[in-house]
C-alpha cells in the first residue's frame, strides 16, 4: 500500500488546487466525526483522503474503467458518468495505490450518491464530503452542527438538499439517494 504522501502526491498531480484542498478538509472532517462517533480514525483519513482521486477523469474514461472492472453503469449514470468518479475512484484505490480494504472501499464507492442502510465509515466520508470547511451553501453552518450530534438527521438532510438542487436544475436523480433518503426516512423512528 502506498504511503500517505505518495497519496498526496498522485492527487497534486491529478487534482486542481482547490480540489486537493477539498480533500485535504475531508479527510480532517472525516477525522473529527470518526472520533465523535467513535469510528475508525485512521480509515476515515484514508478515505476521506482519496475518496475524489478519479473525481477529474473525463466522462468516457470513467465508463471505459467501469466497463473493464466490472462495475454497473446504470442509465442515469451513463448520462451523468461523473456520477461514477466514487466508484472508479475504488479502482484507482486498488489498482493504483495497493488499497484493499473493503470498508475504505465501500464509504468512497458511495460517497456521490449515498446509498441505503449505509454503514459508519460511508455516513462519515459522506457527510465529511458535504460539510467540510471550504463548502459554503445556505444553511451549511447548521449542517455541521448536527453532523456531530445526529448524524442520521445530517445525513438525511444532506440528501433532501441534495435532491431539491438537482430537481431545481432539472437533472435526473439518482436512484442510489433517494433509496438512502428513503431509507433514513423509514428507520428514523428505530432509535
Amino acid at each position: 500500500m502506498w504511503s500517505e504522501e505518495e497519496i498526496k502526491e498522485y492527487l497534486k498531480e491529478r487534482l486542481s488546487e482547490k480540489r486537493y484542498k477539498h480533500s485535504l478538509n475531508v479527510k480532517i472532517t472525516a477525522i473529527k466525526l470518526a472520533e465523535a462517533y467513535n469510528g475508525d480514525v485512521n480509515k476515515a483519513a484514508l478515505a476521506g483522503l482519496i475518496h475524489d482521486c478519479a473525481k477529474y477523469m473525463s466522462g468516457n474514461e470513467i465508463l471505459n474503467l467501469a466497463g473493464k472492472n466490472g462495475i454497473y453503469v446504470d442509465e442515469v449514470s451513463r448520462l451523468n458518468p461523473n456520477l461514477l468518479h466514487g466508484n472508479v475512484a475504488v479502482v484507482v484505490a486498488k489498482k493504483i495505490m495497493g488499497i484493499f480494504d473493503e470498508d475504505i472501499l465501500s464509504a468512497i464507492a458511495c460517497h456521490t450518491t449515498g446509498k441505503k442502510n449505509m454503514n459508519l465509515l460511508e455516513k462519515i466520508i459522506y457527510i465529511a464530503d458535504y460539510i467540510e470547511p471550504a463548502r459554503d451553501f445556505p444553511g451549511v453552518e447548521e449542517l455541521r452542527k448536527k453532523a456531530f450530534v445526529d448524524l442520521d438527521g445530517a445525513i438525511l438532510d444532506a440528501f433532501n438538499n441534495t435532491i431539491k438542487v438537482v430537481i431545481n436544475r432539472g437533472q435526473l436523480l439518482h436512484l442510489n439517494t433517494i433509496e438512502g433518503r428513503n431509507y433514513l426516512v423509514f428507520h428514523s423512528g428505530e432509535k
